[in-house]
């Protein structure tokens, strides 16, 4: 009989543990994958003659493929700064492509993405990269810690660099604190004047394992082999190899979510690639054949693959909403001479597209968009909804349950059914920037590019940037390569995004 007795009180237990375990987990794991410039047409599920990505296609075969899925701008920073705060970035003017030595752009009061789903009980960590800037409009002492930076503003656990890999300072940061650093060779960063006497793209070429394109601006100090934009002194020690780049972030990506695995916790996975300057790990290089973009893109598929496979191990896969995606899209020539142009080899980054990076044109916002959840989301799904990462704070926030008393939600739409695939409708309009001025909306199938007398092309880059001095009007049910300005043939509709573009925007629109 106390045998018995043992035996029940012993499945009593495990029962109200295995009870307890699934109500810490009744809410998903959320995770990011944040992708660098990666194009419409670089994985293969959105271009069959794309690169081969059997990973994200996994992603995309277990959940919804968007076909209309956007970041709010064509560049890098004010795309992060948008889908962190639910905020459209031309409201802040300081929301453009940052130095490295920036200091923070978001405000610590106001409402975050990682700070909301912190406050519905989710442990959150950031892993990549960061560019929103760090600390306060000082010079910086990069060799005691930094803030504030993302701890401050919803992450609990942080591990980052500071902008982007083509610029100093070239150090790891985890919660504020750079790695390796040395009392005994401070870090010194600048980028108005050189500093100290370490060689330079510009003046030492011949010590540069990639060359840099001509009048990019990476001929500053060499890091690793490779010109950098700013100069940079000290901290020989702290300073990364951008090969391993992709191994670290993975193994820290990896250690956050095995540590939080009992609780649900938020990841924001910010890879690098493909942003410049191209250096894969060596099991990459020369695998695509389109040289060293095609090779990043590859070990991109490979880290996603990595973490899906860690989820399945500890069985978290089914309940981790994964959402996949871009900044913004792609470039080829970005200041580097890694054979992505050279070695295109008919490969299209923008698909169907038109423009890129830095452009005003579809292809420099509509960016790969997929989510997976296959514990909720039914898989296979195509979906041609207009979704912004913009709407994830407010998607988010009604998925976990938070209730904005405040209404520090602002810009961010409630977006879930469409997130989840239960409404094909998605946004009404969509309000892009692009050089910080809201100058596109997306309406129904009608775009409007308002006129500006801004530079037509980027000539270093070789991108259509989609400025000229009248209205544009594309219909992209009919013309999602925007080849046909239909605005002369269609003056009131042009007339009525204009005005609604005022309306919404005021004087920013302009």
């Amino acid at each position: 009989m106390l045998m018995k007795m043992k035996h029940i009180l012993l499945f009593a237990a495990i029962m109200i543990a295995v009870t307890s375990h699934a109500q810490k987990n009744s809410k998903p794991n959320i995770i990011i994958i944040y992708t660098d410039d990666l194009g419409y047409g670089d994985p293969t599920c959105y271009n069959k003659s794309g690169i081969p990505t059997p990973h994200i296609d996994q992603l995309a075969a277990s959940g919804i493929r968007f076909t209309s899925g956007h970041a709010t701008s064509a560049t890098c920073t004010p795309s992060r700064y948008a889908l962190l705060t639910g905020q459209y970035p031309w409201k802040n003017k300081d929301a453009a492509v940052l130095p490295g030595d920036a200091p923070l752009i978001i405000s610590t009061n106001q409402l975050t993405l990682p700070a909301m789903l912190k406050a519905t009980g989710y442990k959150t960590g950031i892993v990549g990269k960061w560019h929103l800037g760090l600390g306060g409009a000082t010079q910086k002492n990069w060799n005691e810690r930094v803030s504030p930076g993302p701890n401050e503003l919803g992450f609990d656990y942080s591990f980052i660099f500071p902008a982007t890999a083509d610029r100093v300072p070239t150090i790891f940061m985890e919660n504020g604190v750079t790695i390796g650093a040395d009392p005994n060779d401070p870090i010194a960063v600048d980028y108005t004047k050189k500093i100290g006497s370490e060689p330079t793209g510009k003046e030492n070429p011949e010590l540069l394992k990639m060359k840099s394109s001509a009048n990019h601006g990476h001929d500053n100090t060499i890091v690793n082999g490779i010109g950098r934009i700013g100069f940079m002194t000290g901290g020989k020690t702290a300073r990364w190899t951008d090969e391993e780049i992709p191994f670290t972030f993975l193994d820290k990506a990896r250690t956050f979510i095995r540590e939080n695995q009992t609780s649900p916790f938020f990841l924001y996975y910010a890879l690098t690639e493909p942003h410049v300057p191209r250096m894969p790990s060596t099991m990459f290089k020369g695998k695509s054949g389109l040289g060293f973009r095609g090779d990043a893109i590859l070990q991109i598929d490979w880290a996603v693959g990595e973490i899906i496979a860690q989820l399945k191990a500890l069985k978290l896969y089914e309940n981790t909403l994964i959402i996949f995606s871009s900044d913004n899209g792609p470039v080829l020539d970005d200041g580097y001479e890694d054979g992505a142009v050279t070695q295109q080899n008919g490969h299209l980054p923008w698909g169907k597209l038109r423009g890129g990076k830095y452009s005003s044109f579809e292809a420099g916002t509509r960016v790969p968009t997929i989510l997976s959840w296959p514990a909720k989301v039914k898989g296979n799904q195509v979906s041609d909804a207009l979704v912004c990462q913009i709407d994830l704070l407010a998607s988010m926030a009604s998925l976990t349950g938070y209730k904005d008393a405040t209404g520090k939600i602002s810009d961010s739409q409630n977006q879930l059914n469409a997130w989840l695939g239960k409404d094909n409708a998605g946004r009404e309009y969509l309000i892009k920037n692009n050089g910080n001025q809201a100058n596109v909306i997306i309406k129904g199938n009608w775009k409007l590019i308002k006129a500006n007398n801004r530079q037509a092309k980027n000539l270093l880059t070789n991108t259509e940037l989609g400025n000229l001095p009248a209205d544009q009007l594309y219909n992209l049910k009919t013309d999602i390569g925007e080849r046909f300005n239909l605005a002369d043939k269609n003056p009131e509709m042009v007339k009525q995004l204009n005005e609604f573009l005022l309306i919404e925007t005021g004087k920013s629109g302009k």
